[in-house]
């Protein structure tokens, strides 16, 4: 039973968090697995050998470099290069690096929610790529994206890499697509990573290594809890635990409780009864195949231009335009 007399919250992450823990099933949103520790987590995470995403994007980008670079310029040879959800760039860098030293006409339009990440961006880009013109655009998505469309009508090319719709279900999915084709012109391009459906227990290694840290970096919404809400979740009787449904191609992430047990969190003022095995629902990975892609993209108001695959065809980027 959980009991509450909170009713006015002051943050996003206390409604989320009371809405989560009082629901049934139980679920916590994976982004509040990133803060200063998170983030170092995620980046652990993705320098793992089982955690193939990162190195099977950066592949594609290293070997298709010019074949992408000069897509991006075709037809308008001058565009802004916006990513949605920048991040600390790394692969990025390998295509404006190509642009830079090419001497296409473009500007780099970095999107993120976080200011501290954009900072550390443009940081880096002034030391490694000077001639790159930078111009960070902190915010939603879709906000700074309708802000840049309002500018002028220079072609756009947007960015959207790491498998990062892999987070919505597929209803989710087709709102975003249709967010984004509604920002786009004609000419605008759309170039984005999917995870491709594989050997099962090839997913399943890259989200529950044996080293834990994948556990850690779910764990660690709990930790902020505890640190920002004034909770008491003892982690250790938490497990990581993962699924993967080779049918629909989902991954999902669960936090179980190993014991009956009352969790407070004072900024709440609520108490969470757990059941022994209960479950916290906290991430969704989808992987794909491409008639889903086509599917997506179709009921999105968008068509498919072209695609870039690794050599195992373990990763695609895919290019949309309008239809």
């Amino acid at each position: 039973m959980q009991k509450s007399t909170k009713a006015i919250f002051t943050t996003q992450f206390e409604e989320e968090v009371h809405a989560g823990l009082t629901d049934f099933p139980k679920h916590l949103s994976s982004k509040y697995f990133y803060d200063e520790k998170g983030d170092k987590l995620f980046q652990d995470i993705m320098n793992m050998p089982e955690y193939y995403l990162t190195q099977k994007e950066y592949d594609i980008l290293l070997n298709h470099t010019a074949e992408i670079s000069e897509l991006f310029s075709s037809g308008n040879p001058k565009f802004k290069l916006i990513e949605l959800g920048a991040g600390d760039g790394k692969k990025t860098k390998i295509l404006l690096k190509y642009l830079s030293e090419n001497g296409f006409d473009f500007k780099y339009q970095p999107i993120d929610i976080s200011q501290n990440v954009l900072n550390g961006l443009e940081k880096s880009l002034q030391k490694e790529l000077p001639n790159v013109t930078v111009e960070p655009q902190q915010g939603t998505y879709f906000e700074a994206l309708e802000e840049i469309n309002s500018e002028n009508g220079t072609k756009k090319v947007i960015l959207f890499l790491g498998s990062n719709i892999g987070n919505l279900l597929h209803e989710q999915a087709i709102d975003f697509l249709k967010s984004v084709q509604e920002l786009m012109q004609d000419e605008d391009l759309f170039f984005i990573g999917f995870d491709m459906k594989k050997n099962p227990q090839t997913i399943l290694d890259a989200y529950n290594d044996q080293t834990g840290i994948t556990a850690a970096f779910n764990k660690n919404v709990l930790a902020r809890i505890n640190n920002e809400l004034g909770g008491n979740f003892d982690l250790d009787k938490f497990l990581h635990w993962e699924v993967y449904d080779p049918e629909t191609g989902t991954a999902k992430s669960y936090l179980v409780s190993k014991e009956d047990q009352t969790v407070s969190i004072d900024s709440l003022d609520v108490l969470i009864d757990f059941k022994q095995w209960e479950t916290i629902h906290t991430e969704i990975s989808q992987k794909y195949d491409d008639k889903v892609v086509a599917w997506l993209a179709e009921e999105a108001g968008l068509k498919i231009e072209t695609e870039f695959s690794d050599s195992e065809k373990f990763y695609k980027n895919f290019v949309l335009r309008k239809r």
